[in-house]
């Protein structure tokens, strides 16, 4: 009995280890193909587009920083960085205030925050196009950073907030002993607390500007404002029959979040299982 017991958990382990390989070749063999053949010429590409590049040159990924992606970088840079202490700044103060803080209507106030997980984008698009219109804020620098801040505070005070419910109330109370006043004990004692959740909440919302499109699309049509999704489509519209060249655009764009991805990953699900998970 021990021994078939052993043999199946054999086999079980050679099969979870068949999927996560098999898993792990799905996930990384796109972006090698796709680092590979920013080395090709058009007709290497076309030619065989499996094969590995005759020529090991940069080419490509200089002439593609030099048609446009080094400005879709830099907008794309200091749109996440603004975005993302904005939207984890207001985020946390009003989760502190929903947990924190006796107010009135204190439910009512979480609901409507949370509310906002509800509601679609697209939904709202020609509302906001009119508004930011009338504003003077379309195609601007402004119009991606409020975007990209108002849509993600709902999801993000949700996962701060269900972090905060769990710290002890005494931190609190030896606080205000101390003569410390709210924002005292919401940035020296709460927010150190709270390091695991705004790790995984910066991360995440990174990753989600980074890789957003349909704002940036709609929002922005000049090459200054444009961001790296955008700008990579202009580029395959312009410079359409040099592939290779997109391709090299392409992994650029990729290669910062993908990093960011595989260095922060534990600190994402760290994050998340010890404030929703609690």
């Amino acid at each position: 009995m021990v021994t078939r017991l052993s043999f199946l958990g054999v086999i079980a382990r050679v099969f979870m280890w068949a999927f996560l390989l098999a898993l792990a070749v799905v996930v990384v063999y796109p972006l090698l193909w796709m680092t590979l053949n920013g080395f090709k010429t058009n007709a290497e590409l076309f030619g065989d587009p499996f094969a590995l590049p005759l020529d090991w040159s940069f080419g490509n990924y200089v002439k593609a920083w030099n048609r446009g992606v080094s400005d879709y970088l830099t907008t794309s840079v200091l749109v996440t960085l603004t975005s993302t202490v904005a939207t984890v700044f207001i985020s946390a103060w009003a989760a502190y205030g929903l947990t924190r803080v006796d107010i009135p209507l204190n439910k009512t106030l979480t609901a409507v925050i949370l509310g906002g997980l509800m509601l679609a984008p697209t939904v709202a698009l020609v509302p906001l196009v009119k508004l930011f219109q009338a504003m003077g804020l379309y195609n601007t620098f402004w119009a991606l950073l409020i975007l990209y801040t108002a849509f993600r505070i709902p999801f993000t005070t949700f996962l701060i907030r269900a972090y905060m419910i769990d710290l002890p109330r005494e931190v609190d109370e030896a606080a205000e002993m101390d003569g410390a006043g709210r924002w005292t004990a919401f940035w020296r004692i709460i927010l150190p607390m709270c390091k695991p959740i705004l790790t995984s909440t910066v991360l995440l919302h990174i990753l989600f500007t980074w890789n957003e499109y349909l704002f940036a699309m709609i929002f922005t049509s000049g090459s200054g404002v444009q961001t790296l999704p955008v700008g990579l489509t202009s580029l395959m519209s312009k410079h359409g029959t040099e592939y290779p060249v997109v391709f090299a655009g392409m992994v650029i764009a990729a290669l910062p979040v993908v990093l960011l991805f595989f260095l922060g990953q534990r600190y994402i699900v760290k994050g998340l299982a010890d404030g929703i998970g609690k």
